[in-house]
């Protein structure tokens, strides 16, 4: 079953996003970045790019024809078939479809009270559904 892991408080989602795939990327992980909408997508792509000067992520945005050999995928159309389902990192305020095609999904809340509520009722929504699920609120040790 998709273990679900709640990241709250995050200041920056994006920044949080690269930090993540930078992570997942190390461990040998392939991931999908849901984006709330295409201009985060964008501004998701081009933070990969720029993560750090020794870190190349490689990644592509969904669709490219590269991505069945790209380990990250950036989208902000869930509905699309992915080459695979290692994780999940949603940066969006939706419900991802299908997400139990993905061994992990990471959801991203952000301090803003609107993505905080959002963010609620999918943990609730999830728990609902007997989803083995984690917190970890920014900060907090």
């Amino acid at each position: 079953m998709t273990r679900i892991d709640f990241h709250t408080n995050i200041p920056d989602k994006v920044a949080y996003a690269c930090r993540l795939s930078r992570k997942a990327f190390a461990a040998g992980g392939k991931l999908v970045l849901l984006a709330e909408d295409a201009a985060q997508a964008q501004q998701l792509d081009a933070a990969l790019w720029s993560v750090s000067d020794t870190d190349f992520l490689p990644h592509v945005l969904a669709g490219d024809v590269l991505a069945t050999q790209t380990p990250i995928i950036v989208t902000h159309d869930d509905g699309t078939d992915f080459p695979h389902g290692d994780m999940l990192v949603n940066l969006s305020r939706r419900t991802p479809q299908r997400l139990e095609r993905f061994q992990r999904v990471f959801e991203i809340i952000s301090l803003d009270e609107a993505d905080a509520a959002e963010g609620r009722k999918r943990y609730v929504a999830y728990k609902k559904q007997s989803y083995p699920l984690t917190h970890f609120v920014a900060g907090q040790s």
